[in-house]
């Protein structure tokens, strides 16, 4: 069955681009939010001043601080909070879900307890409710001005695929499809650890050999780890894997890329953040796969780095001169027999 009503649940920059589309696309939808001045602002001037100022949102968009409400009725609910509240989020609405209300998550991390990501802490606990993951080279700000944009829709269940695709896709955003729910979400996860070490390098002024050198080198770690944990390598070369991650490595806009610059700046983790103003998934996303890569023995020289940078002063230099020795020489990962790596 198709989306005709929608919810929406996190009201910040990504969240409300999607609502925003939703609503253009003449679908009942409502975006809850904690900040009630902001949920005024876009019921009564159709706008979200903290994150898409300027943009005019769809008069017909509802801003709600009611969580329970929001989701009743709603065909598909979205679900566009930082990772560390996806879980409570989930534990609220739960109560008033269906069976058969879609569950789409828009949240790009992990979390720590049992390493897990968005769909499988909604599969914990809706295992009722058809899961999907959204996922892409999706700066929201770019989507909010209406330039061409494209995503992927990740779910083992193809009316949910189809839906979602029927439900977003617009002049200037195309949905793509993938049955890969766990490759589509990790690359989406991992991608963001990539970004801040392309802000450390842009900062310190590094040539474009080094940025190409680190966004390559980026995704064969990501592969790496996809493999181990189990997911298909080829997703990360579709756009919710090398897509995703080159527009974060290369844009300023990528809220962990400039987390990564300011550091390399010389500022500290703390104050790089406070600076940012919003929640960067690459940091705490960092911690969890350094842990997993080492309890897993998974060679990640570029995590590994980031991660003293990040928490023990490293020198962000260090980061890409590490790739410079190491014990795996091969190019492209999986291309060649492993006894000839």
């Amino acid at each position: 069955m198709a989306i005709r009503k929608a919810a929406v649940i996190g009201g910040g920059s990504f969240g409300t681009v999607v609502a925003n589309i939703l609503a253009d696309n003449n679908i009942d939808t409502t975006i809850w939010m904690r900040n009630e001045d902001i949920a005024a602002s876009i019921n009564q001037q159709h706008i979200n001043p903290q994150y898409l100022p300027g943009t005019d949102l769809n008069p017909s968009l509802v801003a709600t601080n009611e969580l329970e409400t929001a989701v009743d009725g709603a065909d598909a609910v979205f679900i566009s909070v930082p990772s560390k509240s996806v879980r409570e989020v989930l534990e609220k609405i739960r109560p008033r879900l269906t069976a058969g209300q879609a569950l789409i998550s828009t949240t790009k991390g992990i979390e720590p307890d049992g390493f897990l990501l968005m769909s499988q802490v909604m599969n914990e606990l809706c295992p009722n409710n058809p899961a999907g993951v959204l996922s892409g080279p999706n700066l929201a700000k770019e989507i909010a001005k209406r330039e061409l944009a494209a995503t992927v829709i990740a779910s083992e269940d193809s009316d949910l695929r189809r839906n979602v695709q029927q439900a977003l896709s617009c002049s200037y955003f195309r949905v793509y499809a993938s049955n890969d729910l766990f490759g589509v979400e990790l690359s989406g996860a991992l991608k963001n650890i990539y970004a801040i070490v392309s802000g450390f390098v842009a900062a310190l002024g590094m040539g474009e050999n080094t940025k190409a050198m680190i966004i390559t080198r980026s995704l064969a770690e990501m592969s790496r780890f996809a493999v181990a944990m189990g997911a298909n390598p080829l997703t990360f070369l579709g756009l919710a894997g090398v897509g995703d991650l080159v527009v974060t490595c290369m844009s300023p806009l990528s809220r962990n890329y400039r987390v990564g610059y300011a550091i390399g700046q010389g500022q500290s983790l703390d104050q790089a953040v406070a600076e940012l103003g919003e929640v960067a998934e690459g940091v705490n996303t960092l911690r969890y796969v350094r842990a997993k890569a080492l309890e897993s023995s998974i060679y990640m020289p570029l995590v590994m780095g980031a991660y003293e940078v990040l928490f023990n002063g490293a020198d962000p230099r260090v980061v890409a001169q590490g790739l410079m020795t190491g014990e795996h020489a091969s190019d492209v990962e999986f291309a060649l027999p492993r006894n000839e790596i």
